[in-house]
């Protein structure tokens, strides 16, 4: 499943390569295209790539943004025994097609990207406190909270019945599995450039990740 915000520059030719990468490797696919509050032509887009290719389906929140709301639309809607979403403005046919075939060789086990960031400083400073705070707060033995692909089995139950709305769902993520003792493993990948748009992760959004975490931490020692 891909959220798309504000991607209808690029999000044809990358939907293209997914599907042609990863029907040869997989067989039946299912892409899910969730355009949520783009104020571009990523509707008609999606809409056109649906009509395009069987294999994809677009699923349209509106006005209503948020990443972990369009992952959860994704994850409610989906159909498959594998369960993958991504952040399609850095991820390359080839990376998600790597992250899947080592889900085919261990399919108990959640299968995510390590990002290596090679961004100006400021961003990777401000993602190794994060994912630093991540790892004491909630006992994590795992590195970039945030990076995707994540792929998992639909087995795994509890991933779900995330709740949350915000970029917060990934820390939600890592606490489940934590929780539940679903193994996990993590797939090293060099960060790609963006594809194209913007990135919405500015000063006021991280602030808002690390005092998110925190609370994240608080419910989840009151549940």
């Amino acid at each position: 499943m891909l959220p798309v915000h504000n991607q209808a520059e690029h999000i044809g030719r990358l939907v293209d390569g997914y599907v042609v990468t990863l029907s040869a490797l997989v067989g039946e696919l299912e892409l899910l295209l969730i355009p949520n509050a783009s104020s571009d032509n990523s509707v008609q887009v999606c809409e056109h790539l649906a009509a395009k290719h069987a294999s994809v389906s677009v699923i349209d929140l509106g006005g209503s943004g948020g990443w972990g709301r369009a992952v959860r639309a994704g994850l409610e809607a989906a159909q498959g025994d594998t369960l993958c979403f991504t952040n399609s403005a850095r991820t390359t046919p080839e990376m998600l097609a790597l992250v899947l075939t080592y889900a085919r060789a261990y399919p108990d086990v959640v299968v995510k990207a390590n990002r290596r960031l090679r961004d100006h400083w400021p961003r990777r400073l401000g993602s190794l406190v994060y994912n630093l705070e991540c790892r004491v707060l909630f006992d994590l033995a795992w590195w970039d909270v945030n990076g995707t692909p994540k792929v998992f089995p639909r087995s795994f139950g509890k991933l779900l019945e995330l709740r949350r709305n915000d970029d917060l769902i990934d820390a939600e993520f890592s606490v489940v599995c934590r929780r539940e003792g679903y193994p996990l493993i993590e797939v090293p990948f060099r960060e790609v450039e963006r594809h194209g748009g913007r990135s919405t992760t500015g000063y006021r959004s991280a602030v808002r990740m690390y005092v998110g975490a925190y609370r994240l931490w608080l419910e989840a020692r009151r549940a």
